[in-house]
């Protein structure tokens, strides 16, 4: 079994160094188009469903109007008896 020596450690650092900027700089690069496209595609489902919820209450309330019948009692005509 070998052990790894000062060199290799050093290598190793480097290496996760170099890594880690790597992603950094990408992500500065990247996040914010990514982002902006995330945001956007929000807002438009936001205004969708909004739309759609502003037509199903338009809906509604053509629908759900009461008509004018109503029954309070059965007409009964009475006639004066002198």
């Amino acid at each position: 079994m070998q052990t790894a020596g000062f060199p290799q450690l050093v290598e190793s650092l480097l290496t996760l160094v170099f890594i880690y900027y790597v992603i950094k700089f990408l992500a500065r690069l990247f996040l914010p188009t990514i982002a902006k496209k995330v945001v956007e595609k929000a807002t438009e489902q936001f205004k969708e469903q909004q739309r759609n919820q502003t037509t199903s209450k338009n809906d509604t309330l053509k629908t759900d109007k009461p008509k004018e019948t109503k029954k309070v009692g059965e007409y009964v005509d009475f006639e004066e008896i002198d």
